[in-house]
């Protein structure tokens, strides 16, 4: 089920680097890509980066609407994930020609990919010139979900190997979340 991440604990969706798709809309349109490249970048409020390269439609559509949606998706999307990064989404929506789900996010007209371990709404932050100079886009995280089979007590469990994150190495590969270890000393309190 999906359930609410307080935002303070955001960045605990994305730290481990997972391969993301990016949804967005505007006028009318929608389209969602694979993006490599998204980490967390601040705490209060939280925000993270995004590169989102200036020929894609996604880009155009972020910039129109100010607004996207991270989603953090699972082995079981593998072909998903690759064929959204393969192809654009300028002459037909991705959402229709690939059969993908979706439910509203709450504060952002870009929708959530259904099927997906967690999901951001962002608000991009205005910083034109490194959205110009770099395709570097930061957003404030406005809402954080994930579904709460795999993300509880404030982390990820990927105990159900389909469940686990991807992570793009170049063309159709991707690496699997692997299992988590934790140190035997004592956290820090936050």
């Amino acid at each position: 089920m999906r359930v609410a991440v307080p935002l303070r604990h955001s960045y605990r969706l994305l730290n481990h680097g997972p391969t993301t798709l990016i949804a967005s809309a505007a006028g009318g349109r929608r389209n969602v890509m694979a993006a490599a490249w998204v980490m967390p970048l601040d705490f209060e409020p939280p925000k993270l980066a995004a590169v989102i390269a200036g020929e894609t439609f996604t880009r155009e559509l972020v910039a129109a609407s100010g607004e996207m949606v991270v989603s953090v998706p699972t082995v079981a999307q593998v072909d998903l994930v690759h064929a959204v990064g393969s192809s654009t989404g300028r002459d037909a929506d991705k959402f229709e020609t690939f059969g993908i789900g979706t439910e509203p996010a709450s504060l952002v007209a870009a929708p959530l990919v259904v099927g997906c371990a967690a999901w951001l709404e962002c608000r991009i932050v205005d910083e034109p010139d490194l959205a110009e100079r770099y395709d570097l886009f930061v957003a404030e995280v406005l809402a954080a979900w994930a579904d709460d089979r795999w993300f509880h007590a404030g982390g990820w469990d990927f105990a159900d190997p389909l469940a686990r994150s991807l992570h793009h190495v170049a063309g159709g590969s991707f690496f699997a979340t692997g299992e988590r270890v934790d140190a035997t000393t004592r956290k820090r309190p936050r």
